[in-house]
């Protein structure tokens, strides 16, 4: 018997990979964004579908029978002014849609995959709803949310350097007939075996990504820092090194330095809220510490006037780090941030992608690919990197949806012997680290 799962709001298709481990079948993919959409078809050999409103309706659900359901959906808020709980209260949302195709197609198992905001404080009500729909559906998932990141899961495991927590709704279908012995209230799954023995401060980004040391010329030029930006961050590393490097009794702290606050363009005002006001104290009494040393560094660096504002803002994270140029960088819209060049920050669009201290350039797009847990093989050819970053930074790390997925089939097991025992068998037999799954290289060549 054929397994098959649908994907939705697919994207480049990091869920699609999944279910290719797992040897299951494509029946139903969608996404709105059409370059992404483009980049699924031309590297899986499906169809994909543009709208899940169209297709997923108070009507038909023209969508095939499939045994698994991927959805990675936006979360839109859910109105709080009914009463009512449950689908009639998701009505007007994607997760709507989602909850139509469980109604009429009941796929065995679920795996849905969020931001951890999901179940922030200001959407416990949007997180309630989606709980109760999957139970008033006949599903099996716990109230607990499961939240997990590819860095805190060992490298034995298929895990990679990067932090990116996200939520996974996982959930099993269960027939009338068991639900007195199987409960939809279920307890969470454990991450437990693929983690517990892991220090995320073990990874090495440069060798656990296999970092290309030399490019061609052209996507160099590309990737690297301008002009600008390395004279910004060589001030920032001058300052370290006088005030880290040749001062042995200076530990810098964890709050971002605001050189505005040292030059006197950033003041109290009586309506800043109590995080700047504590960003500013902070700096003030850095500065009255170190005053004389900071003065000869500004007024070296021209007192930062060439500096955008954004600019003058620096964080540091690299610990005992000599130089900036041994971490990892990032140009954020609200600052510099350097850290230890062990695992990155969550892989977003161009303007954020971490720069490689020592190579003085950013991440390419083959690298962030890797990060995610795509093959080799995985195509972005007919586009720019800015869309091929800006596909990545909206995708899902495999890693974590496919350990979710074994998880949840080892806490429902007994349900899925009576239910699908073939989708069971495929995912008992499969590795545990999908980075050494023989079959992930060879489901198809890039051509």
């Amino acid at each position: 018997m054929t397994i098959t799962f649908s994907d939705l709001f697919a994207g480049i298709g990091g869920f699609h990979a999944v279910g290719e481990l797992f040897g299951w079948e494509h029946a139903y993919s969608c996404d709105i964004n059409d370059p992404a959409r483009r980049v699924y078809e031309q590297n899986w050999g499906c169809e994909s579908a543009t709208d899940i409103t169209l297709d997923a309706t108070d009507g038909p659900v023209n969508i095939p029978k499939h045994d698994v359901l991927f959805a990675g959906f936006p979360c839109q808020p859910f109105s709080k002014s009914g009463k009512q709980h449950g689908m009639d209260e998701a009505r007007g949302t994607l997760f709507w849609n989602i909850a139509r195709i469980l109604e009429v197609k009941r796929p065995k198992v679920v795996l849905l995959e969020n931001v951890p905001n999901l179940v922030g404080p200001r959407h416990t009500h949007e997180w309630e709803v989606i709980i109760k729909t999957l139970h008033s559906l006949g599903y099996r998932v716990s109230k607990t949310p499961f939240i997990v990141s590819p860095h805190k899961v060992s490298p034995e495991f298929g895990g990679r350097p990067q932090t990116r927590s996200r939520i996974y709704i996982a959930a099993t279908y269960v027939p009338a007939a068991l639900r007195k012995k199987f409960p939809l209230d279920a307890e969470n799954l454990s991450f437990e075996k693929y983690h517990s023995d892991w220090d995320p401060k073990k990874w090495n980004v440069l060798r656990d990504i296999s970092i290309d040391r030399k490019l061609p010329q052209s996507e160099f030029q590309e990737l690297s820092i301008s002009e600008a930006e390395e004279s910004w961050l060589s001030a920032w590393d001058d300052f370290l090194q006088k005030m880290l490097v040749a001062r042995k009794d200076v530990q810098l702290p964890g709050f971002p330095f605001w050189a505005d606050v040292w030059l006197g363009n950033i003041k109290h005002s009586k309506n800043d809220p109590d995080w700047k006001t504590i960003f500013i104290n902070k700096n003030i009494e850095f500065y009255e510490s170190h005053q004389r040393g900071i003065d000869a560094w500004l007024k070296k660096n021209n007192y930062l006037e060439d500096f955008p504002s954004s600019r003058r803002k620096f964080e540091w994270q690299g610990g005992n780090m000599k130089s900036l140029w041994d971490g990892l960088i990032q140009l954020r819209p609200s600052g510099i941030r350097v850290k230890k060049a062990d695992y990155v920050p969550a892989a977003v669009a161009i303007t954020q992608t971490s720069v490689v201290g020592k190579l003085k350039r950013r991440l390419t797009v083959r690298e962030v690919a890797r990060l995610q847990g795509l093959p080799e093989w995985f195509s972005f050819d007919g586009q720019s990197n800015t869309q091929s970053y800006k596909q990545l930074g909206n995708g899902i790390s495999i890693t974590t949806a496919y350990l979710a997925i074994k998880a949840l089939v080892e806490r429902d097991k007994e349900i899925l012997e009576k239910t699908s025992p073939e989708l069971l068998k495929s995912v008992l037999k499969s590795h545990d680290n999908f980075g050494d799954h023989r079959k992930y290289t060879e489901i198809r060549s890039a051509g």
